[in-house]
């Protein structure tokens, strides 16, 4: 039986009864996509291809040598969560428009990936996104990339390892182009942040059932179907049962600086004060630090990151329309919208980023998020997010505002927030925040099936 990408039923990837091509897409989808793979240490390779049979030659080796298939991720996390045995080192390939044509494709045969945005590449979509001119971008992301080569692991020294290996097997034909670096941050309660100090990376589109069946799910669904991620893989071998998804990646540096002045501000001009300051960011994110929404509380709750939410009764007197996760997830719209998010945080730093040291004591650049996203359509997912959403002032009300956090574009409107959590009395219209958040670079990719690298 054919795989059901729009399947409503939570995918029980260990179930007895997998029909055939149920299992023949698990085993030749690359890992991270259905479920996030540990990547606390991760390394991004950017290559050059040009010679192809010697490009076509290497992927194949990386692909049969270092790379393993959903299932086996899977099977190592169970086996992690029973028998704390470690797992294999993550590695992910992800391929451009340009990488395919330099391995042998014609235009033509491009055309058969049918997401427009990946055919143009991200280059070509600059202007559609508010993103900087490409001369701003930094020198790796300006080149003609051709490869990404993802290599993550909870440990530093198999990223390492697998690193040198996969370096020193790169033909003498083809070109590291650059390389980024990211490692995990986490508060003291153990939670995954971002270099703001806020919670990140909590509220996902769940595929599995057994991920899914350990949510509550009272208010707010987090089962997806996999057509949100997954689409066949037009050059494999066998497209119906061998599946790929299309991937973003984006350098974002964070200027902490310039953000933490920007809720101090915020704060002395609503009239903040006490544990009540704290709110002002939480505005700007949706989320306080320690992940409580804003739209639930009005001040951090600690314990477990709260997930099972909707905005449906706020009508902005909690959370802004412009806060950041109302922006990017709406909730009770736009789910065919939400894509796999599996970012990393990159830059070294020497304050802990979830304290309240003031603001002159944050680094005001080189640290930030290396964003990477798997879509089903790039066009109507990552770029309709960021287009439509979050640089989108009249979203869901007039003259709400951009989004705080990764809103790009000028900001010519003035905003109001509420002066007092739950009530509507607002503030006077004043200025957006400042952009906080630069674009330096980046690629759309698209991660073919294991089945399709292994046959190169």
């Amino acid at each position: 039986m054919p795989v059901d990408l729009n399947n409503a039923q939570p995918l029980a990837w260990d179930s007895a009864s997998l029909n055939a091509d149920t299992k023949a897409m698990l085993d030749n989808l690359q890992p991270n996509i259905l479920r996030a793979h540990v990547r606390e240490y991760l390394t991004v390779l950017f290559v050059r291809f040009n010679d192809v049979a010697e490009g076509k030659r290497f992927l194949r080796h990386v692909a049969t040598t270092h790379m393993k298939s959903a299932r086996k991720q899977l099977e190592e996390m169970r086996a992690f969560s029973r028998e704390r045995k470690p797992g294999s080192a993550y590695v992910g390939i992800g391929i451009s428009k340009a990488g395919y044509r330099d391995l042998g494709h014609s235009v033509e045969d491009v055309r058969r990936f049918g997401d427009k945005v990946f055919r143009d590449g991200m280059k070509r979509r600059v202007a559609l996104v508010d993103d900087p001119p490409v001369e701003q971008w930094d020198n790796t992301y300006q080149r003609e990339i051709h490869a990404v080569i993802l290599i993550g692991d909870a440990r530093p020294e198999p990223v390492e390892r697998v690193r040198e290996e996969i370096l020193g097997e790169l033909p003498q034909s083809a070109r590291l182009l650059g390389e980024e670096t990211g490692q995990g941050m986490r508060n003291p309660a153990g939670d995954g942040i971002e270099h703001f100090g806020y919670v990140d990376g909590r509220s996902q589109p769940l595929f599995l059932k057994d991920e899914i069946d350990q949510e509550p799910k009272e208010h707010w669904n987090p089962a997806f179907p996999l057509s949100n991620i997954l689409v066949a893989d037009p050059f494999a071998p066998n497209p119906a049962r061998h599946f790929g998804s299309y991937f973003v990646f984006r350098k974002l540096e964070q200027n902490v600086r310039a953000f933490k002045e920007i809720e101090r501000d915020l704060a002395d001009g609503l009239g903040l004060t006490g544990a009540d300051r704290p709110r002002a960011g939480a505005m700007l994110v949706g989320r306080f630090k320690d992940g409580t929404p804003v739209t639930s509380k009005p001040k951090a709750a600690g314990g477990p990151v709260q997930n099972d939410f909707t905005f449906d009764a706020d009508d902005g007197s909690k959370c802004p329309f412009s806060g950041h996760i109302r922006k990017t997830n709406p909730r009770s719209f736009g789910r065919n919208v939400l894509m796999a998010r599996r970012g990393q945080t990159y830059g070294e730093r020497t304050d802990q980023p979830w304290d309240d040291a003031p603001p002159e004591t944050r680094p005001s650049g080189d640290v930030g998020l290396l964003f990477m996203a798997f879509n089903s359509s790039l066009v109507d997912q990552f770029e309709f997010t960021q287009q439509s959403w979050a640089n989108n002032p009249d979203f869901q009300n007039p003259a709400t505002g951009h989004d705080p956090v990764i809103g790009q574009g000028g900001r010519d409107i003035k905003v109001t927030f509420p002066k007092v959590w739950g009530r509507p009395e607002q503030s006077l219209p004043q200025p957006q925040v400042a952009q906080t958040v630069t674009m330096r670079g980046g690629e759309y990719f698209f991660m073919p099936s294991l089945a399709f690298l292994r046959t190169l």
